[in-house]
This record gives structure tokens, C-alpha cells and sequence, in this order.
């Protein structure tokens, strides 16, 4: 009993950012406000306000499609994203760099667990929901960061014009 009291503590003291991933990520997201939290390629956005439904598919032959969308700047859209493999798949917003740096995060800890709004964590099979509005122009990308994908070239770019 002595040993299980430290570990059942140490579970209490672990975030719970990290609990968040999959299934839950999806319930919880639904009923969640939207954060006001600004990133260099946009913020989460209202459902309620998008102006645009773009369906996206990830396949394990390690590719989105389509794997090029054009964007305006202000515009809020909402991606529906849908796994048809049979591997989990992320489709997760941002720019080249952080991408970059977060794939490597999570090739050293690939079972790493996150939440953010501009990121969608699917089962085989199963389809998420992001709403975000693009506020700045520019050149983003979308990748899913599973240990590998990301450098067997799953990515797609987002380009956001004026």
C-alpha cells in the first residue's frame, strides 16, 4: 500500500493538459469557449461563425488531401477532418517551425499528449473538428506529427492571402 499512495499522488499532480488526447479532445473541445489565445497563424474560432467548411482526408500512405488550400486572411473555417487509414493521425496547425520543432518533441516522446485547438488527434476511421481564424497572411502549413509522419511528408500547405 505504501508504494501505491506516491504513485496515486503523482497521478494527481500530473496535468491535465496531458489527459486530453483522441475521443475526449473532441467531446471536450464541443463545449469549450473559445480561446482568445493569439498564435503567428491565427486563433481558435467560433463554429457559430465560420464561414467556410473545408473536409479534409489523411490516409497512412502518409499524405492529406487536398494537400494545398488557399485561405483568406480574417476568414474563420471550419476543417473536417477524417482518418481513412488504420494508424492515428494529427492534423495540427502552425507555422514551418514549430512544426518542425514540435515533430521532434514528439519523434523523442511519441507518447506525448496535447490539446490545443489547432489540433486534431484522429483514430482510424473516425473524423475531428477545427475552427480556426486565419488573422494573419502568410504561408502555414498543417502536419501530423505522429512520430515519422511528419518526415514521411504528411503535410499540406495553407496559404492565407490578404
Amino acid at each position: 500500500m505504501k508504494t501505491i499512495t506516491p504513485l496515486l499522488l503523482l497521478g494527481l499532480a500530473w496535468p491535465p493538459a496531458a489527459l486530453a488526447h483522441g475521443e475526449a479532445h473532441a467531446a471536450s473541445t464541443a463545449a469549450a469557449t473559445v480561446s482568445s489565445e493569439q498564435h503567428p497563424w491565427g486563433r481558435q474560432g467560433d463554429p457559430k461563425k465560420a464561414t467556410r467548411t473545408l473536409r479534409v482526408t489523411m490516409s497512412d500512405g502518409m499524405r492529406f488531401d487536398p494537400s494545398q488550400l488557399t485561405l483568406k486572411r480574417g476568414e474563420t473555417v471550419t476543417f473536417v477532418v477524417h482518418n481513412t487509414g488504420k494508424l492515428m493521425h494529427e492534423f495540427v496547425i502552425g507555422t514551418r517551425a514549430a512544426l518542425q520543432d514540435h515533430a521532434a518533441l514528439m519523434k523523442k516522446h511519441p507518447g506525448m499528449e496535447h490539446d490545443e485547438p489547432y489540433m486534431a488527434h484522429v483514430a482510424p476511421g473516425k473524423t475531428q473538428r477545427i475552427t480556426w481564424t486565419f488573422t494573419e497572411a502568410g504561408d502555414f502549413l498543417a502536419g501530423c506529427l505522429v512520430a515519422g509522419h511528419w518526415e514521411a511528408g504528411m503535410k499540406a500547405e495553407l496559404h492565407v492571402k490578404e
